[in-house]
């Protein structure tokens, strides 16, 4: 357990010790502060949020939702491929460790990655909304923000696994950060194609927005529930990460 602590640590450094690592932090500071001195501005009294509401609406896709998967995205996606582009992959399993165990080193530091992306969004949001709005409860309290901070982590997570998942297939950064991308982008698009065959329910796109579920918001497809998206969730996230495991395990490193 020990070694597997200090695989991970080393992960984390080698994301940490990169020039850009600091970018995304800074641009999500950027877009919570641009945000709300618009809403202070030019909003109206009536309707102002508190700085709870202000930091739930944050959390939402279509608020910082989108932003931080993709920057989730852009900062992990080379967590595997860069090994081979650099030709550090060798080094790395020519160690004591097996090849289950430093891949899984590096998905766990993949998840303190977006985690710490999250916990920085959320604190300046509620900082900022704090001294903007003010903090006192009115129709959202501290679970809502709960909520809304593990709904966007759910969110952020499945898609980052995607791309973890294609950085093991392609080796390529680019195609990786590429290909996950676009797979958010297109999300609504396939919901709305696919949306008149019963197949909708089981696929990817349909679930992975579980903000639907709360305050008794509307399901994409009546029948829907919270249980039975994570359920199609975790067999999505086996599916990945076992398609991930077995061909790092089995693939030759010229």
């Amino acid at each position: 357990m020990l070694s597997f602590g200090k695989l991970v640590t080393n992960e984390w450094l080698k994301m940490f010790k990169k020039r850009s690592f600091f970018i995304p932090y800074a641009a999500i500071a950027v877009v919570i502060a641009l945000v709300a001195f618009m809403m202070k501005q030019f909003g109206s009294a009536e309707g102002m949020p508190t700085g709870l509401e202000f930091t739930s609406a944050m959390f939402t896709k279509n608020g910082m939702g989108q932003l931080l998967t993709f920057l989730a995205i852009i900062g992990t996606a080379g967590s595997v491929p860069k090994e081979h582009s650099l030709g550090t992959i060798k080094l790395l399993l020519i160690r004591a460790q097996s090849r289950s165990k430093i891949l899984a080193a590096k998905y766990v530091s993949v998840l303190v990655y977006i985690l710490s992306l999250s916990l920085f969004a959320a604190g300046f949001s509620l900082l900022t909304g704090g001294l903007l709005f003010g903090l006192h409860a009115r129709e959202l309290g501290w679970n809502d923000v709960f909520l809304s901070l593990l709904v966007q982590l759910a969110y952020s997570l499945i898609y980052v696994t995607v791309t973890f998942m294609i950085g093991v297939l392609t080796r390529s950064t680019g195609a990786t950060i590429g290909v996950g991308m676009i797979l958010v982008l297109i999300e609504s698009l396939v919901v709305g194609l696919l949306s008149r065959y019963d197949i909708i329910k089981y696929v990817l796109f349909t679930n992975v927005d579980l903000s639907v579920y709360l305050e008794g918001g509307t399901p994409p497809i009546q029948g829907m529930t919270l249980a039975f998206s994570l359920i199609v969730l975790a067999v999505y996230m086996v599916l990945f990460l076992g398609t991930s495991f077995v061909t790092f395990k089995k693939r030759d490193v010229a």
